[in-house]
């Protein structure tokens, strides 16, 4: 898919919960932008991620300018959701009507809804408020393929080949590809374009 490009920031959001795999996707997909060209500041948020906490990264996306690493709220263009809840959490707080939203299917239960103390809302009430409350979205369960592949953190690498084939943001496979070559042992690397090419294949 050949790469797009924009002239006004582009305010993103990859939340999940801790040991996802967040942050490690919010910094190859900052890298692959600058890569690209583009100016990119990132702004970290960790909730007790140890403990399955919130983690959440702000990328402000820009041509020619540093910007602050907060997004404002109402201010996100896209939001990236590792964890559906999670995901709904940050729409609700960032969200505008033109927003777009991808995110995972597959819940990880917080402490209290396994023990009973707190209820978890189902898929289908997750899904009537993304649908509801973006421009457009994208739900898919990058867990299933994590888990196929051998570890379920893949699950993130999974939501950034999902991200391209959405044509949101300026990165294709091959930006994909010149950046794990950088850092990952060839098999980590085979492993890794396999979870992309599987993200990207389920975006129709």
């Amino acid at each position: 898919m050949k790469e797009k490009t924009f002239i006004k920031t582009r305010n993103v959001i990859l939340t999940g919960v801790g040991g996802q795999g967040n942050v490690m996707a919010s910094r190859t997909l900052a890298h692959m932008l600058v890569d690209a060209g583009y100016v990119v500041t990132i702004g970290e948020t960790f909730g007790m991620s140890q403990r399955g906490g919130s983690v959440m990264s702000h990328l402000r996306i820009s041509h020619d300018s540093v910007k602050s690493p907060q997004i404002p709220r109402g201010g996100a263009d896209v939001i990236v959701g590792l964890e559906p809840l999670e995901a709904l959490r940050v729409l609700t707080v960032y969200g505008n009507p033109q927003v777009c939203v991808l995110y995972n299917s597959r819940p990880v239960y917080p402490i209290g809804v396994i023990t009973g103390e707190l209820s978890y809302p189902s898929g289908e009430t997750i899904r009537d408020a993304f649908e509801r409350l973006s421009a457009a979205c994208w739900e898919i369960d990058a867990t299933s393929v994590g888990l196929r592949l051998g570890n379920p953190v893949l699950s993130n690498i999974v939501m950034i080949g999902a991200l391209s084939k959405t044509g949101l943001l300026p990165f294709d496979r091959r930006r994909f590809e010149k950046e794990i070559k950088k850092t990952l042992s060839a098999g980590k690397y085979k492993v890794n374009l396999k979870a992309f090419d599987a993200g990207a294949d389920m975006i129709k």
